[in-house]
């Protein structure tokens, strides 16, 4: 999770899962909600849930602790807003899609993909000089691929922003990713 600083304090880039009526203009009055208190939406994918009618939203926003609880009050004011939950320190599966062009000529092409292979993306286009690519993951995966596949030159990236579930299992995949390390 990425922070960062602010009268010396660290925000923390929180995810915040919110169930809305389907109705015409709610994700604007929540955008304009956001925009008139300051916060910036650094991610943000809406589709429907599990019950027809109804959509969610899935945003991730740097604040406080306090910050975030003051907006998650806001958004409960605004009449099409169900369900805000802040999911940041629970456990959660999540995933993001993104697609990524990468420079490619006949004599990298095999060790792109190769390297594509590693991170389980799959190969979606291929043109004379340039391969693209589809990678699905968590956030972090997405910043890893780029970090390896940048060298080659990438031509164009297009993110959906993260979505998240909670998990009903209570498991902490982080916290088992950090025991792994330790042993």
């Amino acid at each position: 999770m990425g922070s960062r600083f602010c009268l010396g304090f660290p925000v923390m880039k929180h995810t915040l899962s919110v169930l809305v009526e389907d109705e015409a203009g709610v994700l604007s009055r929540i955008a304009g909600l956001f925009a008139r208190r300051g916060f910036n939406i650094e991610s943000l994918a809406v589709g429907p849930a599990e019950q027809g009618g109804i959509s969610r939203i899935t945003m991730v926003v740097p604040g406080d602790d306090r910050a975030i609880e003051q907006v998650t009050k806001q958004l409960y004011k605004l009449i099409n807003v169900l369900k805000v939950q802040d999911i940041t320190e629970v456990p959660c599966v999540e995933r993001e899609l993104m697609l990524m062009k990468v420079n490619a000529t006949s004599s990298n092409r095999s060790e792109i993909i190769e390297l594509a292979q590693i991170f389980r993306a799959r190969v979606v286009d291929v043109a004379d000089d340039s391969l693209t690519l589809e990678v699905v993951g968590d956030p972090g995966k997405m910043v890893a691929i780029v970090q390896v596949l940048n060298r080659f030159g990438l031509r164009e990236v297009a993110r959906t922003g993260k979505i998240a579930l909670m998990r009903e299992s209570g498991v902490n995949t982080e916290f088992l990713k950090s025991l792994e390390a330790r042993v």
